[in-house]
């Protein structure tokens, strides 16, 4: 579980490149993969949403794979220059099969920023398509912050808790992206 949030931070942007990085390699990967995390969020998000960093996380992101599709998704990032990174995880016994794959990109601003893939495997897991992005269905993502993702404080799960409890869809709602 994420650590409560800074109140006093609220209203910080996510930078540009950070965004730009993440969606160059997703839209790459995207026939192959399903979003999770903060980047469903971001996808499930109003279009042009501001990207507040309490409200998705995006310092890393997170997929799911069908084993079916694992080597293309593989070559693609070994090709992109992404790397294999061990983990704690790794020797932990999951039917996710837990990968983290890792790329170090220079700015020409003189700034290195570093992408984190978080890369898990999956032949059964439902899914909807928002936008052309196959993601994570919202209540199956929200069950998922008890044991695959940590960042249970930002404002998309928060909002996404509010609204499935109340029967209503979180996609494209505001709440998703909202500053409480």
């Amino acid at each position: 579980m994420g650590a409560n949030h800074n109140i006093k931070r609220y209203g910080e942007l996510w930078p540009d490149y950070r965004i730009e990085l993440g969606l160059k390699i997703l839209e790459k990967l995207k026939q192959w993969i399903i979003v999770s995390g903060g980047w469903a969020w971001h996808f499930m998000s109003e279009m042009n949403h501001k990207e507040y960093k309490h409200a998705h996380d995006h310092k890393d992101i997170d997929i799911f794979v069908n084993p079916k599709n694992i080597g293309i998704v593989m070559q693609i990032l070994l090709e992109e220059g992404f790397q294999k990174v061990w983990t704690r995880y790794d020797k932990l016994q999951s039917d996710e099969n837990f990968r983290r794959y890792e790329k170090v990109e220079w700015l020409d601003i003189g700034k290195e920023v570093r992408i984190t893939i978080d890369f898990f495997e999956s032949k059964s897991l439902k899914t909807i398509e928002v936008n052309g992005w196959n993601v994570v269905d919202p209540e199956t993502l929200l069950s998922f912050y008890s044991n695959i993702h940590s960042s249970d404080k930002c404002w998309a799960v928060k909002g996404a808790l509010q609204l499935v409890s109340e029967h209503k869809n979180p996609v494209g709602n505001p709440l998703l992206s909202k500053m409480p």
